[in-house]
């Protein structure tokens, strides 16, 4: 039996349950397809629960290293199986909780993958659990997956229970006691980091010169000199051969060398999930995996979007958001569109990396002339009472042309959190001397970006 609805969104992850949301309340009657559980893979194998880990390594962290701080501990000791059953808690109360919006709002929820037939007079067929299902829109947010490399022993890795994924890694009860992470960006860094705070010997190999991909050379080297104190070990501008079943096998300047392990983390990035779901048959525009659309979400098929991770332009749980808020506006007649210049993006790693919009050198590289201005994190007064030695700076930069903020970059202790404040100071694009008589909590460490101001 055919099934009518104004919207049919493929994904239950951060773009499609919001999408379906925001169209539900816009008047349109939305099916929203999910194969897993809905949050797709930020709340159930990536944000949520690394942050839920994160936050455990973090405390007992502050546990044994707190003698600098007057706070004298013995006998401490860290319970991995209890905080992977928290973070399955934490899961289960959030992935519930988009259940009873998706309900409250009445959209019809599909707990199947749905397959796109085509499209006839009547809209864009879904096929789902036998059923056919007929939508006037459809929006694609089926995500991303973890990238699996070819090199030898990764197949064979991966049956045995050796060589895992971001997925996998989030169930293991059992700390190993050495751990080689095979990628140095932020999945990578973020799982290696807490590995490596909780006990497990870590070894992270990554082919570029540096960690953590596009992030400012000089944050980058922060935290490699921070993590290396801690125990890991990066083996840079490495290539790995192959994967044996308790090596590592790898290729450092010309020379072959090999790291015995208990487990293997496979992070050498993300792809669209966009095979299998029936794409062929409304010929959409696509740039390999990724599905292109323009600065509304629109396809190349009127009436299609595509949001999030299978998109390919910043896979960020946040920006799906937007995209989701985007896109429906466009469906419903109101004037939006994606500004992916003023996305910020973070590391939550200890000590915390946290950026947005262009680097000094990208501006540059843009034809703009520009300022960076660059201040120890310990100009604010909180930063410096709650960290011993800390090294984190930050970095704004101005177009000297129009006045105003085009860039910020940090790493410190909660540069997570206050990364919107420079985020709203870009988007609304005043001037500098706006900015300065805007008022900061004091002694918080946000106030390093009215510092940062001043100096401009």
């Amino acid at each position: 039996m055919e099934k009518i609805f104004d919207l049919l969104v493929l994904g239950g992850g951060p773009g499609g349950y919001l999408c379906a949301e925001r169209a539900a309340q816009g008047g349109m009657n939305v099916c929203l397809f999910e194969k897993k559980s809905l949050g797709g893979t930020c709340l159930n194998e990536g944000c949520i629960p690394t942050k839920t880990l994160l936050n455990s390594a973090k405390l007992y962290r502050h546990a044994t290293e707190s003698d600098s701080f007057g706070v004298h501990t013995q006998d401490v000791t860290y319970d991995h199986a209890k905080v992977i059953a928290r973070k399955n808690k934490v899961v289960n109360a959030l992935v519930s909780g988009v259940g009873a919006t998706m309900k409250t709002n009445n959209v019809t929820v599909v707990s199947a993958a749905g397959v796109i037939r085509g499209r006839e007079d009547a809209g864009f067929l879904v096929e789902a659990n036998g059923e056919v299902y007929i939508g006037k829109k459809l929006v694609i947010a089926t995500g991303s997956e973890a990238a699996v490399p070819s090199f030898p022993g990764v197949k064979e890795g991966l049956a045995s229970g050796f060589v895992l994924t971001n997925r996998e890694v989030l169930d293991e009860t059992q700390l190993p006691k050495k751990m080689v992470v095979i990628g140095g960006g932020v999945i990578g860094l973020e799982m290696a980091y807490y590995y490596a705070s909780v006990g497990t010997e870590v070894t992270v190999i990554e082919m570029m010169p540096k960690i953590a991909g596009a992030t400012d050379p000089e944050i980058c080297k922060v935290l490699t000199d921070s993590f290396s104190k801690r125990g890991m070990t990066f083996k840079l501008s490495c290539k790995v051969l192959e994967i044996k079943e308790s090596s590592v096998v790898y290729e450092d300047a010309g020379q072959i060398c090999e790291i015995p392990c208990d487990k293997v983390l496979l992070s050498v990035g993300r792809r669209p999930a966009t095979a299998g779901i029936g794409l062929e048959n409304l010929n959409l525009l696509m740039d390999r995996a990724a599905i292109v659309v323009d600065r509304f979400l629109c396809t190349n098929i009127s009436g299609v979007y595509a949001i999030g991770d299978c998109n390919g332009k910043l896979m960020l749980a946040h920006t799906a958001y937007r995209e989701a808020e985007v896109a429906v506006n466009h469906m419903l007649g109101r004037v939006d569109e994606m500004r992916y210049d003023v996305i910020p993006s973070v590391i939550y790693t200890d000590p915390e990396v946290a950026s947005v919009g262009l680097s000094k050198e990208a501006a540059e590289g843009r034809g703009m002339n520009v300022k960076e201005v660059k201040l120890p994190m310990s100009y604010a007064g909180r930063y410096l009472a709650e960290n011993e030695g800390g090294k984190g700076f930050i970095k704004i930069v101005v177009d000297t042309d129009k006045n105003r903020l085009v860039g910020c970059h940090m790493v410190g202790s909660y540069a997570s959190e206050i990364i919107m404040t420079a985020t709203m100071m870009l988007d609304t694009e005043l001037p500098p001397v706006r900015l300065q008589k805007m008022v900061f909590p004091h002694p918080t460490v946000a106030e390093i970006i009215r510092e940062a101001i001043f100096h401009i």
